[in-house]
């Protein structure tokens, strides 16, 4: 459930919903900007799926590119979270040359080779009229099957480590809901009858 930090300042946060060890993140951030028209009682939801996809290259693979991977954020049926965010930055193992990755528009994906597991940070930065705070996950990278799968290791079927999340934007803008009201990646409630939208800036 999302929640307030001592006032009634419209905070976004996150729903987890299965996988990966850390608790929920259930992050409450300020937004700083006073001048935005909030709507009070509405809250957006951005169901997103994040993760990991890994292949393993076979016998013939180095030693420390035994495995070529991908992480991702995207929306949870494959939209284009792009409505919402504005970048991501995938904070790779230190071993990585350049280990902060900066992907700038959807899809927000990058992939690389490697040979060991570890987990990696994942910074949502959002449009300024969605938030003006960045929201923070974690996934640990899986390269091989579970311990207990009695299926061996082979190049055809990759392993793949996702969890779902919505992310909730309460007392959104109204330029934002404007601009989302009719967009697959996010889920807009039933509105009040009393709230009349302008056309979004285009």
């Amino acid at each position: 459930m999302p929640h307030n930090s001592g006032n009634n300042t419209p905070l976004p946060s996150a729903r987890k919903h299965g996988g990966g060890d850390h608790p929920e993140p259930n992050i409450a951030l300020k937004s700083q900007r006073s001048k935005v028209k909030r709507l009070k009682d509405v809250e957006i939801g951005i169901p997103v799926v994040y993760g990991t996809i890994a292949f393993w290259l076979g016998k013939k693979a180095s030693e420390f590119h035994s495995h070529k991977w991908t992480v991702y954020v995207r929306g949870a049926t494959n939209e284009d979270l792009g409505v919402a965010v504005k970048r991501v930055v995938f904070q790779l193992h230190p071993s990585f040359n350049n280990p902060t990755r900066v992907v700038e528009s959807p899809p927000f994906e990058l992939s690389e080779s490697g040979w060991g597991e570890f987990e990696i940070a994942i910074t949502l930065v959002f449009h300024s009229d969605v938030c003006d705070k960045q929201l923070d996950l974690y996934h640990h990278l899986r390269l091989f099957p579970e311990e207990d799968s009695a299926a061996p290791q082979t190049t055809k079927k990759p392993v793949v480590i996702e969890t779902y999340d919505e992310i909730v934007i309460a007392e959104p803008s109204e330029g934002f809901l404007a601009r989302v009201i009719n967009h697959p990646a996010v889920i807009v409630p039933r509105l009040p009858a009393t709230l009349n939208l302008s056309p979004p800036d285009i």
